[in-house]
């Protein structure tokens, strides 16, 4: 994503998130983006696109820095896991989304309601992942029922506290809390052998991303149009760290340690650059990556 396209999902946003998204028309966003029609529909067929865009960039945002946090720390952490929980609540908050989630259900558009359950249905897999991180394998079948408990929780707490106050709501302190109580929970559950849910809620979910291309080879192709780049328009040692990940993702073992290391580094040596949206979307890609080999170590 260049930095034009990021600048009218700036403008987007705020308009969306002041006027609702029915009452913005594609016209509004070119007017106060100061672009031409057909630069709009270069970078997007739709203002439905165009939104869903702008929630993807979040997504990207909430898994690095999610995936981030992790690194030299204990999976098993739950104070590292109520830190990660709430990093989606920040973004949503600095990023003015939620009047946009509101809109977005009021307008009775089917595909943008699709759109927004499948994230909500992702968020819910990757702290189903989390718990079991925390948990133990023991803990697999029973994660998913407490995803959407933890998450229903939080949800009701804050609607509960912002009801009865006006002090704003420790968001960190509710995530470390409602982690505390599901605890009790899940041990019970283990304990009882009871469920609802059960493993299989994702499978919907998993075999639409069998579909997709291999994350590995994605990667590849991304770091390598990205070198390309980077030869003609940057400084020897940001080529090098391009070169490195290539390199590492290329051996016979890739390091997972060092890739974790310098994919940090990579992320924080084109921040507030030109490349930053690239590099962003290439950075989602090898957390994802170096999440994969983190399991094929466990096997």
């Amino acid at each position: 994503m260049n930095n034009r396209k990021r600048q009218v999902l700036l403008v987007a946003r705020r308009l969306f998130a002041e006027k609702g998204f029915t009452a913005t028309s594609v016209q509004d966003i070119l007017d106060e983006s100061q672009i031409s029609k057909g630069t709009f529909y270069n970078y997007f067929t739709s203002k439905n696109e165009c939104l869903m865009a702008m929630l993807e960039y979040a997504h990207e945002e909430a898994t690095i820095k999610r995936r981030e946090l992790l690194i030299g720390q204990d999976i098993r952490d739950k104070n590292i896991l109520a830190e990660q929980i709430v990093v989606r609540m920040h973004i949503n908050r600095e990023h003015n989304l939620l009047p946009i989630y509101e809109s977005v259900f009021n307008s009775g558009d089917k595909d943008l309601k699709s759109f927004i359950i499948r994230h909500h249905f992702m968020e819910i897999s990757w702290l189903t992942e989390r718990l079991v991180d925390v948990y133990g394998e023991g803990a697999q079948s029973y994660a998913p029922d407490c995803a959407v408990i933890l998450m229903g929780m939080m949800q009701h707490l804050i609607h509960f506290w912002n009801a009865s106050t006006k002090v704003k709501i420790d968001i960190l302190q509710l995530a470390q809390f409602t982690t505390r109580r599901i605890d009790a929970i899940i041990s019970d559950m283990m304990a009882t052998n009871d469920r609802l849910l059960g493993e299989n809620l994702f499978e919907n979910l998993q075999s639409a991303d069998e579909t997709k291309p291999d994350v590995k080879t994605i990667l590849i192709m991304q770091l390598t149009r990205f070198l390309e780049q980077l030869k003609n328009d940057s400084k020897p040692s940001d080529v090098q760290y391009t070169q490195f990940l290539l390199d590492e993702i290329h051996s016979a073992q890739p390091r997972v340690f060092i890739l974790e290391t310098v994919t940090r580094s990579f992320h924080e040596t084109f921040s507030d650059t030109h490349f930053e949206s690239e590099v962003r979307e290439i950075v989602t890609y090898l957390w994802s990556y170096v999440d994969t080999l983190k399991k094929e170590e466990v096997r």
